[in-house]
Order: C-alpha cells, then structure tokens, then sequence
C-alpha cells in the first residue's frame, strides 16, 4: 500500500475555553467553518490525535457536506510506566496510576476501530500513537505494546496502520517497523535551534535517514511546522510569521516535487496548549491565528479566513459548496 501525495495538514479545533483535557470540544459549527477554510486552502487531508467527540463530529460533517477530506485518526496513549528523564515530570506515576492507564490505552484502540469502521470511507490510515518512545517524554509506553496495538487495530479495522514519531526515534524501532503498514516522522528544525537557512536540510535529512534505514516501507511526515510566537525555550530572532511562510513555502515545493506527503502543524493556533504565558510556543503553530484569520504563508497563495467568509457572503455559497 501507499499514501498518495495530497495536501495535508494537523487538524485540532480547540479554540479559548475549549480543550481535549476539559473534554469542552468545538460545536459543530465551528469545525464545519474550520474544514470549510481547510478546504479552500487546498488541504485533502487531516490528521487527527484521539477518537474523541471532535473526531466524530468532524467525520459527521465531512460525510453530512461531502467535503473531500480523507482523514488519519491515532490514539494519544498514557504513560504505562513512568520516566523519571521527563523534564516536567511533577511526581512519580503510581502502580494504580499505570495500570489505569494501560486499560485506558486498550480500550482507546477498541473506540479508534469502532469509530474507524462507522467511517470507514473517510478514513486514511489509523495510529497506534505519538511520540511515546523518547526519553524525555511523560507518556512512554513499550515498543511491545505498540506491537500489541497495531496488530490489534489492523486486526480490527483492515486499515494502513501507522505510528507516528520523531525521526530520530526510528533508528531504534526495528521491532514495531515489522507491524507497521507505513513510517511517520515528526521534524523540527526549530526545536532542534536549526535556523531558517538550514531548516529544509534538517527535514530532507531525516527523511534520508529513516527510508534508508527501511527501504521496504514508506515515509511520510505527520508533524512538520514553525511557530510564529514564542518565548525563551526558542531563538526568537528565527520565530514569526515571515519565517513560517518562508520554511513552508520551501518544504511543501519540495514535498509536491518529490511527491512526499507532508502534514503541516498545524491548521490552527490552539490556545489551551503549553503553559499560562501568552506567548508560549505551542499554542502558536497554526497557519490561521485562534480567530481563523489567515498568516502570511496562506495569504501567499490562498485565502484567509476573513477573505473565505467574505467570499461566501458575496456569492451565497452555503456549506456544501452549492450556491443558493
């Protein structure tokens, strides 16, 4: 099997006073007018982190205004053993803790299969997790029990199973690339203090890396993007929205050219991410701000989100692209 080359893009709709953690998920007028933007930027697929209520109601509206959208939804895992490594880490996750987690995780592979075949149609591929094998992260789970999920899920859906990490992680994942239908790598340059002028360089050699590594398997990138805010965690002398439409206008040509899927992160600026500050880098990876208006890489070459409402109002277009 391959993943076909398409627009593609990280798709998560939180706006203020929603988040995945409160379970507060945008209503469903709100993602209707986020796919339609997505849309009208050219985008064909979405990638999605949990079989939540925002997956579901976002496969509803796609099904409801046949939208052409083709969709990866994965599961976001919990620790199943703790890491002391973690640079965030509070206190110790219990033994009642983990083991909670770990039924939590099983039972997230059952709901991705169920939701997976209501929507079967509209689905890509299907994900085992997110970058659960770092040393540094808070939510590691075992290279056995990612086997255990993607045999599970395939087993259960017959759909192309992935996993989805950075690209440094791969060289030590033989075992689970034997499981896996295709390889997703997240690069960033930014996180890496790898400047502008090299930031392409970076992306292009982690793909070499991994697909030399696994000749026989496809790779695709499911996270690559540049921030257009940020605090001292980044250089902020390489952070904004010239240098963001600068490295996407470069990555996405030599995606198409090379006909490499890649899923920008993100669509939408997301405000409950990171910590209290303002200017906190993850809550500002999106090609449109929080209020839907496009940044610069998307008045580059598509419209923003005030110009798509504007242009909607003007011919009367409702929301399944017929004009009334």
């Amino acid at each position: 099997m391959e993943i076909k080359y398409k627009k593609a893009v990280c798709y998560s709709g939180y706006r203020a006073g929603q988040s995945p953690v409160t379970g507060i998920v945008p209503a469903r007028e709100q993602i209707l007018e986020d796919l339609l933007l997505l849309r009208k930027a050219g985008f064909e697929y979405l990638r999605m982190y949990e079989p939540n209520e925002h997956a579901r109601k976002t496969l509803e509206l796609i099904r409801e205004h046949r939208l052409p959208f083709s969709v990866m939804v994965g599961i976001d895992p919990r620790a199943e053993y703790d890491n002391p490594g973690c640079p965030w880490r509070k206190k110790e996750k219990t033994a009642v803790e983990l083991e909670e987690n770990r039924v939590y995780n099983t039972e997230q592979i059952r709901k991705l299969a169920r939701l997976s075949a209501e929507f079967q149609e509209y689905f890509l591929a299907v994900s085992i997790g997110n970058e659960n094998r770092p040393d540094w992260g808070s939510d590691l789970v075992t290279e056995e029990r990612l086997i255990e999920f993607a045999d599970d899920l395939r087993a259960r859906t017959g759909l192309p199973v992935t996993y989805c990490e950075g690209a440094g992680e791969w060289r030590f994942l033989e075992r689970l690339v034997a499981h896996l239908d295709f390889i997703s790598i997240h690069s960033y340059p930014l996180w890496n203090r790898t400047g502008l002028s090299a930031a392409l360089e970076m992306n292009q050699r982690d793909y070499r890396a991994v697909s030399e590594k696994y000749p026989d398997k496809q790779v695709i990138f499911t996270e690559c993007g540049w921030a257009t805010e940020c605090n001292h965690s980044m250089d902020e002398s390489q952070v904004g929205e010239e240098q963001q439409a600068e490295y996407l206008t470069e990555l996405t040509a030599w995606a198409e050219k090379e006909r490499i899927p890649v899923f920008v992160f993100e669509a939408f600026d997301e405000p409950w991410k990171g910590g209290a500050a303002p200017d906190e880098p993850e809550k500002h990876w999106g090609i449109f701000r929080e209020d839907r208006t496009g940044k610069r890489f998307l008045l580059q070459g598509n419209m923003s989100g005030k110009e798509e409402r504007k242009s909607q109002e003007k011919t009367g277009e409702d929301s399944s692209g017929r004009t009334g």
